[in-house]
């Protein structure tokens, strides 16, 4: 048994089969038809929309509260030249907003500059300080971009320097609003359909009904935007992406040609080439440096300076890659050192010196790496304040219940899964003590296991190389929309660790001829838990899997379980001694013999004292043979476990050894019968030569008839005994055991992989039958 390291949910429920008649005229497999029937759609015309998004679907900007009086605002500047500036963020939504932000203002004859304030002087979103700067140099007309929503004091700072501010944002909207010349905001304007978009989103459609047309040279930040922010990519944001994705794939910018270079991205851009490329390097700049340098990347027209930034960009990144992982292990190292974990609903932990710029990114890795909600800060010893970012797990809303305790920040702000705040430190146990106490209020320890939401139940004879393709039209994946998780069952026919450091995994399924590769990135370390021969599940997206010219499907696996016992067959060798389960904490060594001893395993437990430990068993190390057969199987009926280890050896084998026949017995007696003596010395060679017998054979014979008290021995020779009484062979304790040796070796020892594992789930499976009704005969 091995159990799966996240909840599984199984969404589709096949017994409404006929609910795909709904979708008859989608001119897709089934399996498709059921996988739009996970997405919620129900209609023809919904699948098509979904399959073949059209940016006719796009909603009006016009929608928006305020934004014509934004608009009218932006004009009458223009008009009185007044300048504009920008105030964007730091992350590659922030910058790409800003960039569609200028060139918009631009295009329509606008003074505009803009300004990212500096992640590490002044932190997310609008500072009086900057506000201030804007008025001395002459700026009459502020609008934000993926930021502004909490700027209540930096608004009001504003508007008494005779500044007007346009918020244009997509965060949590708080209890208050800003009093700002007009908010461009889908969730404070109830006539606008979605509420997902992205600041770049936001940003856009300003830009569309500021412009007046649809401005589809945008789509390329818009994508990158939006991908890189992880809102839903479902409805609009789904739309954008899908066309911004062709518009950065033949995209003119110097800036962006420059960066799908540096990431060796040729031909199709996939949300992925963004996911794990573009954004990371744009997010870089602002976690280290000030973030103006990324947006001069992307609007930058001279191919020189593209290069020259794109390369600075790229060592950006990889330094930021080395601070993350450094303080990744400082963080876990004082988690472990100071806390127990395991009674630990809310990781917090703070510390001098750390680069606030890459704690969201060191937050997201003690989630993975613990599934529990994690706050990271970094201490300024002089101001003795406390600055970072908190990442979460599904269960757990981070915004709202920071929100329960927001007189403990500075400043906060966020969304469910992920928040920025600023506290005093010595708020910093208090809001730990706070957090933990809502979070155990809310959470089961159901809830700390990572949530694998399975699509559908393939065999390998579906998961073909033509479904693989079929499903780039659910593309783009992400939020809201993710990869696909099949479930698969089978017996694999090759388990091996792959890699250099063996830190992945393998698994080869094949049925009816058909092969399918599986692979567990990171999943190494579960090989040594996995018996050949064994039924198990694996979870997993489907891929295409290109060598030498040659595609075939493969399954990248996400989860795998081992609903059943194993089995692990080290009979008549020492190589289990290799792999120990050291990793497992209740694993035991059972022996049979009393002589049985082991090198460097201290605590080998006898049948009596397993059985009384009275708790379930990991791993259970059966070291020798029992005498009898009924030994083993009275521990089997008594625990619970998870995996079996036979590690027994034979030292003399009696298997092989022919236990004489009822026959034989009665020929050998009838002989000295009528003889009257049997002189073993000289009669046995005779008989051996005679009868073909071995010795051995003679001997164990002769030892049975003394045990059953038929024969006596007189000097040399052994002497029947007159009208002994009437005993069948099983009364002999001498031929019982060597009955009860050869089966136990038949059974335990000479079996075939699959005889001893039915062997020992029958015994497992037997129910004891209490004594009272043993007495009634019941």
């Amino acid at each position: 048994m091995l159990s799966s390291q996240s909840n599984w949910t199984f969404t589709y429920n096949e017994e409404k089969i006929e609910e795909l008649a709904m979708l008859k005229g989608v001119d897709l497999p089934d399996t498709l038809k059921k996988l739009l029937w996970q997405r919620g759609i129900r209609t023809e015309e919904e699948a098509e929309q979904f399959l073949y998004p059209s940016l006719d679907q796009l909603c009006d900007p016009a929608s928006f509260s305020s934004i014509d009086r934004a608009i009218s605002r932006v004009k009458q500047a223009i008009e009185q030249g007044e300048s504009i500036l920008v105030y964007g963020d730091y992350d590659a939504d922030g910058v790409t907003s800003t960039a569609v932000m200028v060139e918009a203002l631009r295009e329509s004859g606008a003074m505009c500059d803009y300004y990212i304030p500096n992640r590490f002087t002044e932190g997310y979103g609008p500072n009086q300080e900057a506000f201030e700067e804007a008025y001395r140099q002459g700026f009459q007309l502020i609008i934000t971009v993926d930021n502004g929503i909490a700027g209540i004091d930096e608004v009001e700072l504003a508007q008494k320097r005779g500044m007007d501010v346009i918020i244009t944002d997509h965060h949590e909207v708080q209890e208050q609003l800003p009093e700002a010349y007009a908010i461009i905001h889908p969730k404070c304007s109830d006539a606008y359909p979605f509420k997902e978009l992205a600041g770049v989103g936001v940003a856009f459609k300003f830009a569309t009904h500021l412009l007046g047309y649809f401005p589809k040279q945008f789509l390329d930040l818009v994508a990158i935007g939006t991908v890189a922010d992880l809102v839903p990519l479902v409805d609009e944001n789904r739309i954008l992406v899908k066309h911004g994705l062709k518009t950065l794939t033949q995209t003119s910018r110097a800036g962006v040609k420059a960066l799908k270079k540096l990431c060796s991205i040729e031909g199709t851009v996939s949300e992925e080439d963004i996911g794990f490329r573009i954004a990371p390097r744009l997010n870089a700049v602002g976690r280290l440096q000030d973030a103006n340098l990324a947006v001069d990347l992307l609007l930058t027209q001279d191919p020189e300076e593209a290069e020259e930034l794109s390369n600075y960009v790229q060592d950006l990144n990889t330094e930021r890659q080395k601070i993350v992982g450094e303080i990744t292990q400082e963080a876990i190292h004082i988690l472990e050192e100071n806390q127990n974990l395991e009674d630990q609903h809310v990781l917090v932990v703070a510390r001098e010196g750390w680069n606030q710029g890459v704690l969201g990114i060191v937050a997201s890795k003690l989630v993975q790496t613990y599934s529990r909600p994690a706050i990271v800060l970094t201490i300024n010893p002089e101001t003795l304040q406390a600055k970072g970012s908190a990442r979460s797990i599904d269960a757990f809303d981070l915004f709202q219940n920071c929100m329960k305790v927001k007189e403990l920040f500075t400043h906060f702000g966020g969304h469910a899964q992920a928040a920025g705040m600023t506290l005093p430190v010595d708020h910093i146990k208090e809001l730990q003590q706070q957090l933990e106490d809502l979070a155990k209020s809310q959470l089961t320890s159901e809830d700390f296991k990572p949530q694998l939401n399975i699509d559908l139940r393939l065999n390998i004879q579906d998961m073909a190389l033509e479904l693989v393709k079929n499903l780039e039209s659910f593309a783009p994946f992400g939020m809201g929309n993710p990869k696909p998780l099949f479930h698969l069952e089978g017996i694999p026919t090759e388990i091996r660790q792959i890699g250099a450091t063996k830190s992945h995994l393998k698994l080869k399924f094949t049925s009816k001829g058909v092969q399918l590769d599986s692979i567990g990135f990171g999943l190494g370390d579960q090989y040594e838990q996995l018996a050949q021969q064994t039924t198990m599940e694996v979870v997993g997206e489907l891929q295409v899997n290109e060598w030498n010219g040659i595609q075939k499907p493969q399954l990248l696996m996400k989860d795998m379980a081992v609903n059943d016992w194993q089995l692990f067959d080290f009979r008549g060798t020492s190589k289990w001694k290799k792999q120990l389960d050291q990793q497992v904490r209740r694993s035991y060594y059972l022996k049979f013999q009393q002589d049985t001893v082991v090198p460097g395993i201290n605590q080998i437990l006898q049948p009596s004292e397993l059985i009384d430990m009275n708790e379930s068993i990991d791993s259970l190390y059966i070291l020798d043979l029992p005498q009898q057969l009924n030994e083993l199987t009275r521990v089997l009926e008594k625990i619970q476990v998870k995996r079996i280890y036979a590690c027994f050896q034979l030292q003399q084998s009696n298997y092989f050894q022919s236990m004489p026949t009822r026959e034989e017995f009665k020929w050998l007696y009838q002989l000295i019968l009528k003889r009257g003596y049997f002189n073993y010395k000289k009669d046995a060679p005779k008989l051996s030569e005679f009868k073909g017998w071995k010795l051995e054979k003679i001997k164990f014979m002769f030892q049975v008839f003394h045990d059953l008290n038929f024969v006596t021995k007189e000097s040399a020779n052994i002497i029947p005994k007159n009208n002994p009484e009437k005993k069948d062979l099983t009364e002999s304790a001498l031929y019982q055991e060597m009955s009860d040796r050869m089966q136990v070796e038949e059974i335990l020892y000479y079996s075939s992989y699959h005889q001893l594992k039915k062997w020992i789930s029958e015994q497992m499976e037997k129910t004891q039958v209490p004594e009272e009704e043993m007495a009634y005969g019941l």
